[in-house]
């Protein structure tokens, strides 16, 4: 049976839309050889355009319109359609201008038709998008919606959401960005793949401006590669784009190279506006990389610094272009690079700043990512001229404008990767109270660095049967996979529901204000002492702190300190293994020499200066691996690991709440005994008052230690004590967990649990483990329990062996029982036993 045009033409359309480009060309080629009627063959060439537009022939797209709009025949609502078509292709070359032209011509011609006009609207909203316009771009969406209630499809439905989705991301809304997406994402998915890849590539857009850098950008190359197989050139360099977006931010010398690339493929398409924007981030990826070597004179790659002729050259295309924010970012990150440079060459305090041309200015109204840049800018500026106090203060008020939009988070994730848009900030402002010499400053600022993702009290979500749902899904695609389930498709599917959901459904109950300097010492007695560890470029520094004093120490350069932390953790690894024979006293000896060179390098004059006060531990990411409790100066002395004094603070005040839970995992080869050394330690002990009920042990193993199981208990005790085998999930911190009796108990079924226990004891390898997330931030087991609530957390941020931890903290539970607080009763346990363990208190430990 022989197809009509018209029949033909609509097949195509439902190719088009369906992204199966190349079946619509052929069913839309066909169709011009069936018919002479000019209005149908225009409508014909238009959807043709279209495909050529979408598949690399932007050139050959606009004459098939152009001729298809000047021929005799043709009908206003035709032309309209056409007219529509030539401004979509303007939004796919990014020229905002002409595109809202034409489709401002093309919804007025096409009248009362929501069946052409919703895309038309839908259309303009992207280019409203792009060049700010976003109220005018919301409202569009909602004409379209209008238009698509009276007889869309789900799809359209699904892409005006996911549109919305859009706009919200340009506002900042991350969390309302991220909702509307992925609830348009499934249909997207079903309909094509095409369809997918581009909502992948607009959620690879959330996730980076999130921060979530490493997801983003494993996203983006999937995205790229899908759609360069369906000969999608432009959308592939769009995708290649915001890759090179999200490299900005942590591998500059690869992210110039992917823009390069992107500019290239943009150039030979004719897409002049993106081959510019992908220019100017080439180029502040190569003013991104370390600054130039006073002997070279180059940076310590292989790319030459762009001159700033070629730079201002490149900002003012974008000007004339419109994309004035792009303009002004590449025009700051080239006097970011001349501070830094400056820097490097001469040093601090001998620069020109005072003479040099003034800092771009940044509209009020600008995205809050530029207005970070700029401040970022003013700091480095007065921080290479010595005016320090200056310094501070502008990266104060850009860490300000920054926390001000994280209390709009309560997620521990976002509270923790979204400091990416600080690192710089923070680089600065530390720098500078290093370089003052004052205590009080340096404190101010490593609170700054520390509190940063700290402030946030988060409001406990409510119950949620579909999350829970999901992660038993989870569980049981790792149980029965072990080694590749983080491969299924199903898994990474779940995931991404799970981040979402705690997303949005852990809000925000209040803030905590930083303590000052004078506020901690008040509150530090005679007993206490503060260790604050600060990483800067120039190397480590620790401010030590009692009630009466505060000194600052230089330690030293970072290259003496890595090379004593290269080979740390494999030496962990090896001692908890090899226990016995031949080769134990060789393991023993390694790791001593590595341990007593950290003491040397990171407390021996610290700790001269405090004397035999018991300590609380703050320190950068770098470094919260480290397992501090088996170096020689902390042995048998109570201290515990804080993620910020302020937090430290806050937390001790916290009255405890009575009971006592214990839980074995599978396979622990001493967990029951561990379990019950730990119950004969509460057993007996008399009630704290005469009103008060005694301490009845609650016990958890075997088949009945289930993760809802260990929840439950969670919430009825004061101190929660888990043995399971425990695994850090580096890429996905969240997803860590401890094995139970059906599988693993993730860090996002701790948001499952009303109300946390005061203590929480994790006798399981690893999960005292941190991912470090841009330099100052560590999220892990042991912070996601502190996020929800929890005031101490023992754990091993290492291997254990199981008769150690049996030993130590079965020990420690005497110590519990008599009401001593965590710190003071393992560092008792560990003097009692002499076992030489990694467990640490992380938290509030006394």
């Amino acid at each position: 049976m022989t197809l009509s045009a018209q029949e033909l033409y609509r097949r195509g359309t439902d190719h088009v839309n369906a992204g199966r480009n190349a079946a619509a060309r052929r069913s839309l080629t066909t169709a011009l050889t069936r018919t002479t009627e000019p209005d149908l063959r225009a409508r014909i060439a238009g959807t043709l355009s279209y495909v050529a537009g979408r598949t690399g022939d932007p050139g050959g797209a606009e004459r098939l319109c152009r001729d298809a709009l000047a021929a005799d025949g043709v009908s206003p609502a035709t032309a309209a359609i056409l007219e529509g078509q030539l401004g979509l292709l303007a939004v796919g070359r990014g020229d905002w201008t002409a595109a809202i032209d034409w489709l401002d011509r093309a919804i007025a011609g096409i009248g009362d038709d929501p069946s052409h006009r919703r895309s038309m609207y839908l259309n303009r909203s992207v280019a409203h998008m792009q060049s700010g316009g976003l109220t005018r771009a919301r409202l569009d969406l909602e004409h379209a919606a209008a238009d698509f209630a009276v007889d869309g499809s789900e799809l359209d439905v699904a892409m005006v959401r996911h549109n919305l989705g859009y706009v919200d991301l340009l506002e900042s809304n991350l969390i309302e960005a991220l909702e509307q997406m992925s609830a348009a994402h499934p249909v997207l998915e079903a309909s094509s793949v095409v369809n997918a890849a581009i909502g992948e590539l607009d959620l690879a857009e959330v996730l980076r401006e999130a921060g979530l850098t490493t997801e983003a950008e494993r996203t983006l190359e999937r995205v790229a590669r899908t759609l360069g197989a369906h000969g999608m050139r432009q959308a592939r360099g769009e995708a290649e784009f915001n890759l090179a977006r999200s490299l900005l931010m942590h591998d500059p010398a690869r992210a110039a190279t992917v823009a390069r690339a992107a500019a290239r493929r943009f150039r030979s398409l004719g897409s002049t506006s993106w081959a510019a924007r992908a220019l100017a981030l080439q180029l502040r990826a190569e003013l991104g990389q370390p600054p130039s070597s006073p002997v070279t004179g180059l940076a310590s790659g292989t790319t030459r610094v762009p001159s700033r002729a070629r730079v201002e050259a490149a900002a003012a295309d974008l000007d004339r272009l419109g994309f004035g924010s792009e303009a002004t970012a590449l025009r700051l990150s080239q006097q970011l690079w001349q501070a830094r440079h400056e820097r490097t060459v001469r040093g601090s305090g001998r620069s020109t700043d005072e003479v040099a041309e003034p800092v771009v200015r940044v509209p009020r109204d600008a995205p809050i990512q530029l207005r970070l840049l700029a401040d970022e800018v003013r700091a480095a500026r007065a921080g290479t001229a010595g005016r320090y106090a200056q310094a501070r203060q502008r990266a104060a008020r850009g860490l300000d404008t920054l926390a001000a939009w994280q209390r709009s988070f309560g997620s521990i994730d976002l509270q923790t990767s979204i400091t990416m848009h600080a690192t710089g900030l923070v680089t600065e402002g530390l720098a500078a109270a290093v370089a003052s010499g004052r205590p009080e400053v340096l404190f101010e600022w490593s609170e700054r660095a520390r509190h940063l993702s700290q402030q946030v009290v988060p409001l406990r979500p409510p119950p949620d049967p579909e999350l829970a749902a999901d992660l038993a899904e989870l569980r049981a695609l790792r149980a029965d996979n072990p080694s590749g389930w983080l491969a299924d498709p199903r898994t990474a599917a779940l995931q991404d529901r799970a981040r979402r959901r705690q997303w949005s459904t852990t809000g925000v109950a209040g803030v905590n204000d930083q303590v000052t300097l004078d506020a901690l010492q008040g509150g530090l007695g005679a007993d206490t002492a503060l260790l604050a560890y600060v990483a800067t470029a120039d190397g480590l520094s620790c401010l030590a702190v009692t009630a009466d004093s505060a000194r600052l120490f230089r330690l030293t350069a970072w290259p003496r300190l890595l090379t004593a932390l290269t080979g740390l953790r494999a030496d962990l690894d090896v001692s908890a293994s090899v226990r016995s024979g031949p080769m134990a006293a060789v393991v023993a000896r390694t790791l001593g020499e590595r341990l007593a060179d950290l003491e040397g390098v990171l407390l021996r004059n610290p700790l001269a200066a405090v004397g035999d006060r018991r300590i609380v531990l703050t320190a950068p990411g770098e470094l919260a691996g480290l397992p501090w409790t088996l170096l020689p100066g902390l042995r048998g002395r109570p201290f515990t690991l804080a993620a910020s004094a302020t937090r430290w603070v806050h937390d001790r005040t916290q009255a405890g709440r009575p009971g006592v839970g214990f839980a074995a995992g599978p396979g622990v080869a001493r967990g029951d005994e561990e379990v019950e050394t730990g119950v004969l330690a509460w057993t007996g002990v008399p009630a704290a008052s005469a009103a008060a009920p005694r301490v009845v042990p609650q016990v958890l193993r075997g088949p009945a230690a289930t993760v809802d199981a260990v929840a439950a208990l969670a919430s009825r005790v004061g101190v929660l004590h888990v043995a399971a085998h425990g695994r850090h999930a580096v890429d996905n911190p969240l997803f860590s967990g401890l094995e139970l009796a059906d599988g693993a108990l993730f860090g996002y079924d701790i948001d499952r649990i009303g109300q946390v226990p005061q203590t929480v004891v994790l006798s399981a390898c690893e999960v005292g483990r941190s991912a470090v997330r841009w330099g100052e931030e560590a999220i892990g087991m042991t912070r996601t329990w502190l996020h929800a609530g929890t005031s101490c957390v023992v754990a091993a941020p290492v291997a254990v062996a199981d008769d150690a931890a049996c030993e130590l903290l079965g020990a420690m539970h005497t110590g519990l029982a008599t009401g001593l607080a965590p710190a003071e009763a393992l560092a008792r346990a560990a003097g009692r036993t002499g076992v030489l363990a990694p467990f640490q208190c992380h938290g509030s430990g006394f």
